[in-house]
């Protein structure tokens, strides 16, 4: 699939704005709404568009702790990284997890209510998990930033 000059104007508009209703997206990239529409669900069937969500700000919601954990793992645990992977995913503190080249093997991004929770999280769960070495956490200050947005250039040719 390769995303034509309509494709990219969509998703450009969707990464702003997810509620940007069907009729405004029509308008803005110059089809009817039934071919907008239908552009939308392609790019969501192939995969180009993941998934449509809210975001929510952490702080606002009680969250006022986030970490950088930077884990390294033991050697005899490498056959078991999957299982590692599995047990990162299900923690509700891990909002992000990396699998990394480098110094480290993973870095998740966490969050909790508190310096509190931050501890209980990891002395209770993260801890607790087989095959870890290292862990070493860093603290967010400042949120300096945060892009979620891949601006995509209406000239260059992307394929799918």
């Amino acid at each position: 699939m390769v995303l034509d000059k309509i494709d990219k104007q969509i998703l450009n508009t969707l990464q702003e704005n997810g509620k940007t209703t069907n009729s405004k997206l029509s308008k803005i990239v110059g089809i009817s709404a039934p071919a907008t529409l239908e552009r939308v669900k392609r790019l969501e069937l192939a995969g180009v568009i993941s998934y449509f969500t809210a975001v929510l700000n952490p702080e606002k919601i009680g969250f006022s702790i986030m970490g950088m954990v930077n884990i390294g793992l033991s050697l005899s645990s490498l056959s078991s990284v999957a299982a590692i992977k599995e047990k990162f995913f299900n923690l509700d503190e891990v909002i992000e997890c990396y699998q990394i080249a480098g110094a480290n093997d993973f870095i998740l991004k966490v969050i909790a209510r508190d310096i509190k929770a931050y501890g209980e999280f990891m002395n209770k769960k993260l801890t607790q998990i087989e095959g870890i070495q290292v862990i070493k956490s860093s603290f967010v200050i400042d949120n300096v930033k945060e892009k979620r947005i891949f601006t995509l250039d209406l000239d260059e040719e992307y394929g799918v």
